[in-house]
Order: C-alpha cells, then structure tokens, then sequence
C-alpha cells in the first residue's frame, strides 16, 4: 500500500469516527442505559444524555483512524496473488487485525463514557481519575477482552457483507458505486450485523460497569452471558437492541459513507 494510501486511510476513519461517534452519542447513552444493571431509570433516564461525550470526542480519532490504516493495510496485503474467491476471508481478517488494534485505543475510552452515562452527575474527569485511584491502569482496560469478542464477530459480519453489497451494486450498475450508495450498502451491513451481536454488546457493558471485585469484573464473558440468561432471559440478552441497531445502521451510513468520501477526495 501506498505511503499516500495509508494517510488517506488513517485521516478518513478519523475524521469518520468522530462523525458518527458525536452525532449518535444520544442514541449509545440510551443503549447503554437499557443493558446496565441497575436499570434504565436508575441509570439516569433521559437526564444528561450527553454525559461521557468528552471522552468520546477524544476517542473517536485515534480509535478510526487506527482502525481503518490496519484494514487497508492487511487488505492490501492480503489480496496479492489471492483468489477472488478467497476475498471475504480477506476482508475478514483484515478488519479481525483492525478492531484488535482499534481496541487498544477504543477500551479506555469506552470504559470511562459508559461509567460517565450512567452516572451523569460525575464528570468525565472525575470518572477518569476515580477509575485509576481504585484499579488503576488495568481498570481502564476492564472489558478489553468482551470488547475484541464483541467487535471481531461485528466485524466478520459487517465488513464482508458491505464489501460484498458494494461489488453487487457496482455490476449491477456497471460502475463502482458512489459515496452515498457505500453509505446505503454500510446501514444494512452495519444494522445486521448490531441485532446479531447485541448479546456480546450487553455482557460487555455489564463487564465494563461491574464493581470492583464482583463475578462480573473479571471480564468473563460466558459468565455474564449465563448470569444475564438466567436472571432476564432472552430480553436480557438482547437488552437495548433497537437503539443498538439504529444507531449503527444510521452510523454504518454515515461512518463508512464519510470513509469513502473523505477518501476519494484525498487521494
């Protein structure tokens, strides 16, 4: 890949992430709400739907941009002397390496917006600091594990499948497709891929917003799959699935839209 690629890959999943990430920010409160444990009221509601968005804004860069160079990279390097049919374990593979890297960036962040939008009156800094009082370092890493095993299975779905609809598109129009048609093909990709994950997506949560030393805290992910089973079945599981989907169909419309954009134009 080229020197010039891998800019406009690193600069488009930046500017992209942080696109999607302050629009829906709205939305992933709610969600985060609905699956955190001690429910949706106590966790504040509709109050302070914003709180946590500062550790976001600061997130959301690094996060894409780390995210999307691995991909390009891994992809490029993937597709020399490769058969086409061979192209979707391609794409799967390079964005599997993308969210393992991504998430070195992603956790920190996740952790401390999730504590910060469940407890709106404590400010992102106070959440921050508390965290590496009583855990530290490691505390800001709770839940980079469920994270991976959230992400890679969202990946394996999502980008194969927008990939795939994209090259669709392309024959069936005789021309590669443009941005807001990669924005379409995103949604859908993006909107399967949440409702199939969503149980992932909830044991992580629970994971990240556990006390200190509880069963949860330890970060396994079977454990609180079964131990939300057992105690609210399957709504628990799939607790916060509408808003999950509709925030990332209409982010997978924007975040891969401005991707294709963003990158068209610096290249």
């Amino acid at each position: 890949m080229e020197p010039r690629e891998s800019w406009a890959a690193l600069a488009a999943g930046g500017v992209a992430g942080v696109f999607v990430d302050l629009i829906l920010f709205p939305l992933d409160t709610v969600k985060t709400r609905l699956q955190s444990p001690q429910g949706f009221r106590k966790a504040g509601g509709f109050r302070g739907i914003y709180a946590g968005v500062p550790s976001t804004a600061i997130g959301s860069f690094p996060n894409a941009a780390a995210f999307f160079i691995t991909y390009e990279n891994v992809k490029s390097v993937l597709h020399h002397g490769s058969a086409s049919y061979l192209t979707p374990a391609t794409h799967m593979v390079a964005a599997s390496l993308g969210e393992v890297v991504a998430c070195l960036i992603r956790v920190p962040s996740e952790v401390v917006k999730q504590r910060a939008q469940v407890s709106p009156s404590s400010s992102t800094l106070q959440i921050l600091s508390r965290t590496l009082y009583h855990e530290g370092i490691q505390g800001l890493y709770r839940g980079y594990k469920s994270t991976v095993l959230r992400e890679i299975p969202f990946s394996l779905v999502q980008f194969p499948l927008w990939e795939s609809l994209k090259d669709l598109w392309s024959w069936k129009q005789g021309h590669v497709v443009d941005s807001w048609q990669s924005a379409v093909c995103g949604a859908f990709a993006g909107g399967f891929a949440a409702a199939v994950t969503t149980p992932l997506d909830v044991a992580k949560t629970r994971i990240m917003l556990a006390k200190a030393g509880s069963s949860n805290a330890s970060g396994n992910v079977l454990a609180a799959l079964g131990g939300i089973w057992r105690t609210q079945g399957l709504s628990g599981l799939f607790a916060g699935v509408v808003p999950r989907m509709a925030a990332i169909s209409l982010g997978g419309f924007i975040f891969l839209g401005t991707y294709e954009k963003t990158r068209q134009l610096l290249l």
